[in-house]
């Protein structure tokens, strides 16, 4: 869900932005109205996440899944091993791409004890000591995991692939040498995604790579070095905007707790539902949720859509149901989703 305000403005200047004529779409991307986006952009979101000057901001093509080619190959060391912490599907497929180009350590993160998913403690994590960097995803979309606390390491760089999670609550950005995030979760439609890097990494040699996917190179070219997606990146600009006007990160953080809240505790007071995620560790973007009679899932779904909510079927990899609820949704559609779910457990009980 993007936000509706940004969603009409869209519409509104779609043929005719800053009163020049013509799209966004239609721009060169070095126009000077263009670059002046840009760079309003970056500002934006340097300041909604307070990124400092020793942090390059990339964006950049590909998604979420270009960046799992993109971190081996620019943050590989000869000798030296990438150390991925698996704690749901999306890990374990950044550390299936890097497998491609670097040698890997997976290291099991989650603890699932009689049916119940969790994180093992941060501190918990055993790294070893000669690593290249160390990957991590801290919101797994599949599972509805989230892990709140950040890993450390004396030397090796922490990676983190925050596509599901980024803007959605504040975070120490120092705490990190590398972020990155597909856009299409709480930033705007998919075809950028976003890279924050701490500038030293880029003196990496790594391996040879494209163009597209060296960190250097497009922090030296401005994110140019192939023409961007320029309407994407124009509504991550608008999105950004959003958030500052609505109290920026530390606001959304209240609400989503709020609407996570909501949620999670009409599933926890019900006989009919059920969660299966430590409550330590449960995700505020989406919340998975299973019928306790599975052979009501499809009368469910066809029930909900008929009501107006959307894409609640959960993923096939671990069945039931699964809410969504990004920086754009508001409670009143949390509370539009518990009211369904509570009719429908009244009908069928």
């Amino acid at each position: 869900m993007l936000p509706q305000a940004v969603m009409k403005k869209a519409q509104k200047e779609f043929l005719d932005w800053q009163d020049l004529g013509v799209s966004v779409m239609e721009m060169s991307h070095r126009s000077k109205e263009f670059l002046a986006l840009t760079a309003k952009c970056e500002a934006s979101l340097r300041r909604l996440m307070n990124i400092s000057d020793e942090y390059e901001v990339l964006f950049m093509h590909g998604g979420g899944r270009g960046q799992f080619s993109a971190v081996p190959l620019n943050l590989h060391q000869d000798g030296k091993t990438a150390v991925y912490c698996e704690n749901g599907v999306w890990s374990k497929s950044a550390t299936d791409e890097a497998n491609k180009f670097t040698k890997t350590l997976s290291i099991d993160v989650r603890n699932d004890v009689n049916g119940e998913f969790s994180i093992k403690q941060v501190t918990n994590w055993v790294l070893p000591e000669d690593a290249s960097y160390i990957h991590y995803c801290p919101n797994e979309t599949v599972d509805g995991l989230e892990i709140f606390d950040v890993p450390s390491h004396p030397t090796a760089p922490i990676v983190a692939d925050m596509s599901s999670t980024i803007l959605s609550r504040e975070i120490d950005v120092n705490k990190f040498d590398l972020i990155y995030a597909g856009a299409q979760k709480n930033i705007g439609p998919s075809g950028i995604s976003i890279v924050i890097v701490r500038k030293t990494l880029l003196e990496r040699e790594g391996l040879p790579k494209p163009g597209i996917l060296d960190y250097a190179l497009e922090a030296k070219q401005g994110s140019m070095f192939n023409t961007p997606p320029t309407f994407a990146w124009y509504l991550a600009a608008e999105v950004f905007e959003w958030l500052e006007l609505n109290g920026g990160v530390k606001a959304m953080e209240v609400q989503n707790i709020a609407k996570a809240q909501l949620l999670y505790d009409f599933i926890d007071g019900s006989s009919f539902y059920t969660n299966k995620v430590a409550k330590h560790c449960r995700s505020r973007m989406n919340v998975p949720f299973w019928l306790n009679d599975e052979s009501l899932n499809d009368k469910f779904v066809a029930q909900s859509k008929d009501a107006g909510l959307l894409a609640l079927e959960g993923h096939r990899i671990v069945g039931g149901m699964r809410a969504s609820i990004y920086n754009a949704m508001p409670i009143e559609g949390v509370q539009a989703l518990v009211s369904f779910m509570d009719a429908f457990a009244k009908e069928h009980s």
